[in-house]
């Protein structure tokens, strides 16, 4: 295994492709890297990082550094621990298909397959052949079509992430009135920042009967912030030409079907929605890789999806609480990755 990407031109050959450069993809990488395998990352963003750029908060690193770092620390963390390995990244560069090289012989026996990706960015259309690949392309929010939410089409709809990246990253805030559906932890995390910046949070909604998020956010964001929280119930209209004028609020029954006769008006001009998150695996469908009933890859003990070769971890596995887990993951599909690359080379 070479510890130097082959580039000519614009084509790369290498031992291991992951993609998506967050907190998974990072720890994949430099955890394949230190056990001999050439890496290249690819990532769609200006910067790695991930999620964790705009996850200002504290609470991250206590079970891996014990600590209580902000996301941007802890990916710095990681990001500086890449740097010093020298491993190859290509930021700003979409993935946009894959194909796999049959690995069969001229004498008739069969080998490993190798993978070739496409991949562009602005210096145009870039060949990746590599002999493994790792996703750790992360998940998506749900939005409000998905959780069907009825009603006009406003603006005033914010997923959590979203307004979390405006309040963050861009400096704008997106309501000044607002309700917010879902007691997921990053719903939880913008009800306090959306009240530190100034908006008036009108209370949190949840369709089930306890809230979804870690107990200590329910405290710090909620409770200590005298924010009201509203179990078994659930947005089910919104109101509004061009922006968001009202929501109609519900209760629901056990199977979270509303209640005819229980709704309530509330004006707001903004809705955050933090109604779960979707595995982002469409690339590793489109090679074939089966997918569990929740949309995460099906993997082995060592990472590896039902193709040989594909490997997977962090929240494109399944969703996790904590981003340490999302490391720890990275690490293990990363050496199982470099693992193969020996195998398959007969070293």
């Amino acid at each position: 295994m070479s510890k130097s990407n082959e580039k000519t031109a614009n084509i790369y050959k290498i031992d291991i492709a992951v993609i998506g450069g967050g907190p998974a993809g990072l720890a994949a990488s430099i955890k394949a890297s230190s056990c001999g395998a050439d890496v290249l990352l690819i990532e769609r963003e200006k910067a790695l990082g991930g999620i964790l750029k705009q996850c200002i908060h504290d609470g991250f690193g206590l079970i891996r550094f014990k600590e209580k770092l902000t996301g941007p620390e802890y990916a710095k963390r990681f990001i500086d621990a890449f740097n010093e390995a020298r491993i190859k990244a290509l930021t700003e560069t979409f993935v946009t298909d894959i194909s796999i090289i049959d690995g069969s012989k001229s004498d008739g026996a069969s080998s490993k397959s190798d993978f070739v990706l496409k991949a562009v960015n602005r210096s145009g259309v870039i060949t990746i052949e590599a002999k493994a690949l790792i996703f750790a392309t992360g998940c998506r929010e749900r939005t409000a079509k998905q959780v069907f939410i009825h009603g006009t089409r406003p603006s005033g709809i914010f997923t959590a992430g979203t307004a979390q990246h405006l309040i963050n990253l861009q400096g704008q805030l997106p309501a000044k009135r607002c309700v917010i559906l879902g007691s997921g932890d990053i719903g939880l995390i913008m009800a306090r920042r959306l009240t530190l910046e100034g908006a008036h949070v009108l209370g949190v909604y949840e369709a089930k009967d306890k809230p979804s998020g870690l107990i200590r956010n329910i405290h710090q964001c909620l409770y200590d912030f005298n924010i009201p929280l509203h179990l078994s119930m659930s947005v089910t209209r919104v109101f509004g030409r061009d922006r968001l004028e009202a929501v109609e609020i519900c209760r629901v029954d056990n199977d979270l079907a509303p209640i005819s006769g229980a709704e309530e008006i509330i004006e707001c001009d903004g809705l955050i929605l933090s109604v779960g998150l979707i595995p982002e695996n469409e690339l590793a469908e489109s090679l074939g890789a089966k997918l569990s009933p929740g949309g995460g890859l099906i993997c082995d003990d060592n990472m590896m999806t039902t193709l040989p070769g594909v490997f997977c971890c962090g929240n494109a596995y399944k969703v996790y609480d904590l981003v340490d887990y999302v490391s720890d993951c990275g690490e293990v599909a990363g050496m199982a990755a470099a693992d193969y690359i020996k195998e398959v080379s007969g070293i």
